[in-house]
């Protein structure tokens, strides 16, 4: 149910001269108590409001907590949790957030690297989409509307139930919500194909700092532009997504290849650098590299390939004999499946999994991590493959891997300014460096020095001018916003040109016409900077 846009300007102007408490008790219980007053039916709305007195409170806050690195005593909690069932729920929550003082924090599924979704450092509290997950499959127009709480699970069994010929291009893990991995970009197996989740929305409803819910036609293709790769947070709270559904064949074919040192895995990968971009846009080989035991027992490291194809196992034979053979794929390392079943298949689940598994919210494993992420524009010489592997034996890295994912095809097809998301031609692929740990959260300097170090290592031999990430793997490192107070462009461009390249100036400029006030803001969101583009005529 939406609000009149009457009625929210009344809500406002009966709001305009509350003041902002000094204490965070008494902003919270106001923040509260305008919720309830100003809810069209409020016993609807407080049954979604939970308080650290609320015996559920705990458990809301803990349940979509994927890194365990924000689930010390220490981190900052939230003053309140509203988990809205409708969008008028959202509009009241906005706008009592930005009248009592409250930073505002919008969670999907959770799995924000540094924990932005669900915490802050000044008051605040959490919008969180868990109960707004809906989809509608349109089979005839090859398009769906899917709600930003739903996980990608979801999204997929909705897909698969009504079509086995339709899919949708975005990523692999099904706990992952679609409200921040299409903000973000998203890719999965099938972006040589059809290219990122973002490439593929078509239309979008959001609700903005002023409550007022937009579709595409009335948020102007500015806003719609930046909300499709430049990040969540930053421009409102996207309710829902129009995507465009992608053919695939009834059969594809997968593999998981693995090869040790012992067996040849540095040639192995260093030649996968030269054919990963360029073969086949069916066909989408990707490496995970990390620590084994080998068959002798002692450490290793190991070369996992894994491929997705869409096709038939004959023809993916041809095609690995072309372009691959020194991996030596044979047809009993290949499996022929529906599209569905390989997102079991690579979704990490036992063999045999029935497809429900995608509907379930709990992620298989909660880890302690810190990842970073790079671009890698010319291939790594064996001798640069090799430093790596001396890193993966220190004993920091017992639980480090880095996935290493294919670029090319579709992906050299779009511009680099067609969505915010700019890695597109020229790059060979993207790597993801991750480090795990079960000492727990005191043990976490230690292991975040490692993965700084491995970073470190890779500068010679990844883009530069700037050194390119990617904005769904969140790192701090790279830069941050003022806590408090207004940050310049160029503070913020130290992160920004990374993630965003040249876009990052679109963005900005995006962010100044929608949000002048910055009331979606967090540690790494896109700054309105009113004088900046005055000064350049803009």
């Amino acid at each position: 149910m939406e609000i009149p846009s009457s009625s929210l300007l009344s809500i406002s102007l009966g709001l305009l001269f509350s003041f902002v408490l000094a204490t965070s008790v008494d902003a919270y219980e106001n923040f509260v108590q305008c919720l309830t007053s100003h809810s069209q039916n409020p016993t609807s709305i407080s049954q979604v409001i939970y308080t650290p007195n609320n015996s559920s409170y705990t458990s809301v806050l803990e349940f979509s907590i994927r890194n365990l690195r924000f689930l010390s005593p220490d981190t900052p909690k939230p003053l309140v949790i509203v988990t809205p069932l409708q969008e008028s729920h959202i509009q009241v929550a906005i706008i009592c957030a930005r009248n009592h003082g409250l930073q505002i924090r919008i969670r999907s599924g959770g799995h924000d690297y540094e924990g932005l979704s669900y915490v802050s450092h000044v008051p605040f509290f959490i919008l969180d989409l868990i109960n707004l997950r809906s989809t509608s499959i349109d089979v005839e127009n090859s398009t769906a509307w899917v709600q930003s709480g739903a996980t990608l699970g979801e999204l997929y069994y909705s897909i698969a139930e009504k079509s086995k010929t339709l899919a949708f291009p975005a990523g692999m893990c099904s706990t992952v919500g679609v409200g921040g991995l299409f903000s973000g970009g998203g890719y999965g197996r099938l972006h040589r194909k059809y290219g990122l989740a973002a490439d593929n929305v078509i239309d979008a409803r959001i609700i903005n700092a002023d409550g007022r819910i937009l579709d595409r036609e009335s948020m102007g293709e500015d806003l719609f532009w930046a909300i499709r790769g430049g990040a969540g947070g930053s421009f409102g709270v996207v309710i829902a997504w129009k995507i465009k559904l992608v053919p695939v064949p009834s059969t594809v074919t997968v593999f998981t290849v693995r090869r040790t040192l012992e067996q040849n895995a540095t040639m192995l990968v260093h030649r996968w650098q030269y054919i990963a971009n360029k073969i086949d846009n069916d066909l989408n080989i990707g490496v995970d590299l990390g620590r084994v035991n080998s068959s002798e027992g002692k450490q290793t490291i190991e070369a996992s390939f894994h491929c997705l194809f869409l096709g038939g196992v004959d023809e993916l034979l041809g095609l690995m004999q072309k372009n691959f053979p020194e991996l030596g794929v044979v047809k009993e390392d290949c499996t022929e499946m529906s599209w569905i079943e390989s997102i079991v298949y690579f979704g990490g689940f036992p063999n045999g999994s029935s497809l429900d598994v995608l509907r379930d919210r709990t992620p298989l494993t909660r880890n302690t991590f810190k990842a970073k992420s790079d671009y890698v524009k010319e291939p790594i010489p064996e001798i640069g493959l090799e430093g790596i592997w001396r890193m993966f034996y220190e004993e920091e890295a017992a639980i480090a891997n880095i996935l290493l994912t294919p670029y090319g095809g579709k992906m050299d097809e779009i511009p680099e300014s067609e969505t915010p998301f700019p890695h597109r031609v020229g790059t060979i692929y993207q790597v993801q460096q991750a480090v795990g740990w079960e000492e727990g959260v005191e043990a976490s300097e230690r292991y975040i020095d490692w993965i700084r170090r491995l970073y470190s290592y890779m500068t010679p031999y990844v883009s530069n001018s700037p050194r390119e990430a990617y904005v769904n793997y969140r790192d701090l490192d790279l830069g941050i916003n003022n806590e408090k107070g207004k940050t310049s462009y160029e503070q913020a461009n130290i992160w920004g040109a990374k993630y965003f390249k040249n876009n990052f100036k679109r963005l900005v400029h995006v962010k100044t016409m929608v949000d002048p006030t910055d009331f979606f803001r967090h540690e790494q969101s896109i700054p309105p900077v009113s004088s900046w583009w005055k000064k350049r005529g803009n």
